[in-house]
């Protein structure tokens, strides 16, 4: 296995489980890859150094069956799972409850009800097709034809059709900007509806002493059945095993193996395509953000966004104010700093390989909804897209979710081929497959079966 993200682990863990010895190699010094926790600002101040918010983990069928809580994972549910505030003090919120989100929404609550009453009711089923090879059959056809009328569509098309208030539209356009789409593209509401399932379902929590956790977790468990990781390892060419498999992009795969592919093959790889990046900021604070809406104290992640024209323009076209993506974990997790103290995790989606520094774009709109915000900074970790790709390979440009989500990406990813390569033998397993992005382990976990199944 090249590459010890959730992904790779969870398939090396399969394998390990099915009687195979695997070695996962890590160039990295920390196994973990997109969950890593590290103390990026002060000591004693830890920072999930790329995911930190995981409703599809504890979705994930995949994870459910390594039973990662006996090997140390411990889950933090804060109060409510998300906040998005406006100018003037008020605050959308979303409740695990669905009947607690939908009396906040006034007169919107009926038709959040209605889009959200059948995903969150059925997410113990629906989960197993959501995190599905898109071209598997799935379990529940009637179900996932349901959401999938609404799915296909774009976020602006279904807030004009669902929703009436500003609040309302707000809330979901935040949630579905998640996959980094504007909101007038096609398939980008499908990303509001799980993520709005899931916290209803299943709310948005994170793991005890931060994202490293799960990687901790499936570590041990890979351990257990005899698999080994071998950190600072970098891998430059194909290492002489039976079957290879990479939690690696198209990129890193080519450079490993090109010369071997034969040219279709090497130019489907070569075509594909990156997605916008991520300008991310850690912050060591010492209070807790001034929040004007008081109901942002209570949430774990808040979206600050404004409106949904504001969201919209900034998505569309990285202007005007940002939307910015925030978690703050030390309200309810004591162990990510001192005493008294306190981190925050923020932000924005950006062009690929973007050279500008939006850190005071990030920080201007936190101090529009938290004023004094700057003042309790002790010290701050900038991020860059190049940054995030010099901290991890396969954020290409420092696009964190595997390849742009494009109709044809989202059906053909990478290639038709989807986990086989063109070699015998050689697979990939990263966020660049089926299902796509998300700590879930689940691109690993079907990479897995390919294995399985080509060697039975």
């Amino acid at each position: 296995m090249i590459g010890s993200g959730p992904n790779g682990l969870a398939a090396a863990i399969l394998l390990a489980r099915s009687g195979w010895e695997i070695t996962v190699l890590e160039a990295a010094d920390t196994a973990g890859g997109g969950t890593r926790t590290l103390e990026l600002t002060l000591p004693g101040f830890r920072h999930d150094l790329c995911s930190a918010v995981h409703p599809m983990a504890v979705s994930s069928p995949c994870f459910e069956s390594f039973d990662l809580e006996a090997c140390g994972l411990d889950w933090i549910h804060p109060p409510i799972p998300l906040a998005h505030p406006f100018d003037g003090g008020t605050a959308a919120v979303l409740p695990r409850s669905l009947s607690e989100t939908a009396l906040g929404l006034g007169d919107d609550g009926a038709a959040w009800g209605r889009l959200f009453g059948p995903i969150a009711r059925r997410w113990e089923a629906l989960r197993h097709d959501l995190l599905a090879p898109i071209a598997r059959l799935p379990r529940h056809p009637v179900w996932m034809a349901d959401f999938g009328r609404h799915a296909i569509r774009s976020v602006r098309s279904l807030v004009q059709s669902q929703f009436r208030s500003a609040p309302a539209r707000a809330l979901f356009a935040g949630i579905a900007a998640h996959s980094a789409l504007p909101m007038e593209a096609p398939f980008s509401a499908s990303f509001g509806l799980v993520l709005g399932g899931a916290a209803h379902a299943v709310g948005w929590p994170f793991p005890r002493g931060g994202a490293q956790s799960i990687a901790s977790a499936l570590r041990a468990r890979l351990e257990s059945h005899g698999g080994r990781v071998v950190t600072g390892t970098r891998v430059t060419d194909l290492p002489d095993a039976p079957a290879v498999l990479g939690d690696i992009s198209p990129r890193q795969m080519l450079a490993i193996a090109e010369n071997r592919f034969p040219p279709s093959y090497r130019e489907s790889l070569q075509r594909y395509r990156y997605g916008p990046a991520a300008f991310k900021l850690d912050w060591a604070l010492d209070a807790p953000i001034p929040w004007r809406a008081a109901e942002c104290a209570l949430a774990g992640t808040v979206h600050l966004g404004g409106t949904f024209d504001e969201i919209a323009q900034w998505e569309r076209s990285h202007t005007g104010q940002p939307f910015v993506l925030l978690s703050q974990p030390s309200l309810f997790d004591p162990t990510r700093a001192p005493e008294g103290k306190h981190t925050a995790w923020a932000y924005c989606h950006v062009p690929n390989g973007s050279p500008a520094d939006y850190t005071s774009t990030i920080e201007d709109q936190i101090e529009r909804f938290a004023p004094g915000f700057r003042s309790r900074i002790l010290a701050r970790r900038v991020h860059g897209p190049q940054a995030l790709e010099e901290s991890n390979a396969n954020l290409v440009g420092g696009d964190f979710s595997g390849g742009a989500v494009t109709p044809r990406q989202l059906f053909l990813r990478p290639t038709w081929r989807g986990y086989r390569t063109a070699l015998r033998g050689l697979y990939i397993c990263s966020a660049s497959t089926p299902p796509g992005a998300g700590v879930h382990g689940m691109c690993g976990y079907h990479a897995a079966q390919a294995v399985l199944s080509d060697f039975a």
